[in-house]
């Protein structure tokens, strides 16, 4: 799910590269000759020179685990936590029954051979893990001790109530550090012609290993997908943009949406920035939670609605901006989510595809036609209208307590800002 890393632990290409990178560690201190061996491939491929090396110690698997639980509490504090939990049952995209936050620690435990901690400045192996696996791992983390010397990579991430830009952020630093590990460990700065078959390829053997990996496997698809976007969408931008800008860190013309990592001409030429919508007071209740999904994650929902992924790419291309509010009623807990499009025709396809979405979910609508459409499903309304503010054209979702008004919002009182 996306927003914020949490100790750039989760090194899924590791399961892919481990099999022709493993070496024996004989320097002094734990992988000594190996921090010394990736520096100056490091430093060349970034163009950036580390002010020190960073230390390396071994922490065991019950350490990491207290690490990703503070990690867990200061990134991501409770009540933020409980609020994108309840959002995400309400769109459907994890199960009802779900531990967020269990879940997701005992994901990310199962995925740590390493981590760089930003506030101690040392690079973390965790003992017992494969040597193979660790070289990856050290590679990857050393990229995120460099980036650290030089920028501040908590305050990049840290885009609170704006989830799709704190994942572009992440993709960046994700991105980057995996390309330079790969680029390291392959001996080649061309990385996609070093991977038969490219990324698609590395998603395909990432399924394919997951039997070894059983919390992973058993995940749902909008956490398995927000885990492995930095990695790999976020390493095929930092590809692009060395191209781009070669010799020019990446961390002064930061992303600020998914959009501009999935879409090459939305940062490259145009430079295409998302709008940012603000709701007025709702009518009734009070906000428990708002964020954003953006264009990738409302792909992703699109996916889990039609299970065709042809047509969530192609209703969610048109995206522009969104953002959704969680409101608490005495009748119970409703979910309000308005997105800004390209331009009609795109606002207009979006619309009937998350209608064909709710229906295939619920059932044909209880009413409406045309720009107005409801659904009734196991004491609940899902209500979803084309509309127009400011002159764009804007698609409003409402998923309320049944025999309530999924008028929650005055739409003409919503603001769009460039």
């Amino acid at each position: 799910m996306g927003g914020r890393s949490v100790g750039s632990a989760t090194l899924f290409l590791a399961v892919v590269l481990a099999s022709g990178c493993g070496s024996r560690e004989d320097g002094s201190g734990p992988y000594a000759r190996r921090v010394a061996r990736e520096i100056p491939r490091i430093e060349r491929a970034t163009g950036l020179s580390f002010k020190t090396p960073p230390k390396v110690e071994q922490r065991t698997r019950e350490e990491v685990r207290r690490f990703l639980e503070q990690r867990f509490a200061e990134d991501l504090p409770p009540e933020e936590l409980s609020g994108m939990e309840r959002v995400y049952k309400r769109f459907g995209l994890v199960p009802a029954n779900m531990d967020l936050r269990q879940f997701m620690l005992d994901l990310l435990t199962e995925q740590v051979a390493g981590y760089y901690d930003p506030k101690t400045k040392v690079l973390y192996v965790v003992e017992g893990s494969d040597e193979a696996i660790v070289g990856v791992t050290i590679a990857h983390e050393l990229v995120h001790a460099l980036q650290d010397q030089y920028f501040d990579l908590d305050s990049l991430q840290r885009a609170r109530d704006d989830n799709d830009r704190a994942m572009a952020a992440q993709a960046v630093i994700e991105g980057q550090a995996t390309l330079e590990q790969i680029a390291s460990m392959l001996g080649s700065e061309n990385v996609v012609a070093a991977l038969p078959g490219g990324w698609e390829r590395v998603r395909q053997m990432i399924r394919e290993s997951q039997g070894g990996m059983p919390v992973f496997a058993s995940a749902p698809l909008v956490l398995q997908e927000t885990l492995l976007f930095p990695y790999l969408s976020g390493a095929e931008f930092m590809r692009r943009y060395k191209q781009a800008f070669p010799g020019q860190p990446p961390f002064d013309r930061m992303p600020t949406s998914t959009e501009q990592i999935m879409h090459d001409d939305r940062y490259f030429e145009s430079r295409d920035e998302p709008v940012a919508i603000v709701f007025p007071p709702p009518l009734r209740g009070k906000v428990a939670y708002h964020n954003n999904l953006g264009e990738f994650e409302t792909r992703l929902l699109l996916f889990e609605y039609l299970q065709d992924q042809s047509a969530a790419v192609r209703g969610a291309a048109g995206w522009d901006g969104d953002r959704y509010a969680l409101v608490d009623l005495p009748a119970g807990e409703a979910l309000l989510w308005v997105s800004v499009w390209d331009n009609a025709v795109d606002a207009a396809e979006f619309f009937d595809l998350l209608g064909r979405g709710l229906e295939r979910r619920y059932g044909q609508p209880r009413a409406g036609t045309g720009e107005r459409r409801t659904f009734q499903a196991r004491g609940r309304e899902y209500y979803v209208q084309i509309a127009e503010v400011d002159g764009r054209t804007v698609v409003y979702y409402a998923d309320v307590p049944g025999g309530t008004s999924p008028r929650l919002v005055e739409l003409s009182r919503v603001t769009l800002r460039q």
